[in-house]
């Protein structure tokens, strides 16, 4: 019987959710990069190069798609936007908001959605405009799906674009106490 294992990541801003090098592409940084993970380990959903925090990883297909197509799993994201974001902006995300998704349009599911302080996050490797250029302000929002640069659609869509992306929590599991770049072992993945 094959042991599967499992990670919790808390990916930095920079690297791309994915293992091989594509010899077409411009070489970006890639998780393999940060740990020595089991051959086969494989990023369940993605964070793209512009955004952080956590990610899990598995050697396990099943798993995997368990976590990223059951709508099982809330994912959570603390999202710095332009702007004082309003309470009507925060109830347009609350209810859902249209989007492109590769070219077709999209009605994001309601979520939730609320106004938060400044969470204490790690540095992020390269620095956000600061407030000389205007305020900004944080959003905590809950998805249970997770298109392509969802996220940010979304906030731009409501007026206010996202500066910065960390995403927070997935199931049980969030990056608490965890900085850049650390790996921690687990031994089950649960919503």
């Amino acid at each position: 019987m094959e042991l599967h294992k499992h990670f919790m990541l808390y990916k930095p801003f920079g690297y791309i959710s994915q293992f091989k090098v594509d010899p077409n592409k411009k070489s970006k940084k890639r998780l393999g990069e940060l740990f020595n993970f089991p051959e086969g380990t494989m990023s369940i959903g993605r964070l793209d190069a512009d955004s952080e925090g956590l990610l899990l990883l598995t050697t396990d297909g099943k798993v995997s798609n368990e976590v990223t197509s059951s709508g099982n799993f809330e994912k959570e994201y603390y999202v710095q936007v332009d702007g004082l974001i309003t309470t009507k902006a925060i109830d347009e995300l609350r209810n859902g908001v249209g989007i492109s998704v590769h070219g077709t349009p999209y009605i994001t599911k309601p979520c939730k959605a609320k106004i938060i302080e400044k969470p204490n996050l790690p540095q992020r490797g390269k620095k956000i405009r600061d407030e000389r250029h205007g305020p900004t302000s944080w959003v905590s929002i809950t998805l249970r799906e997770g298109k392509f640069r969802q996220v940010r659609k979304m906030t731009a869509k409501v007026g206010f674009p996202t500066l910065r992306l960390v995403r927070y929590r997935v199931g049980s599991h969030t990056i608490e106490d965890m900085e850049n770049g650390d790996v921690k072992q687990i031994t089950l993945i649960t919503p």
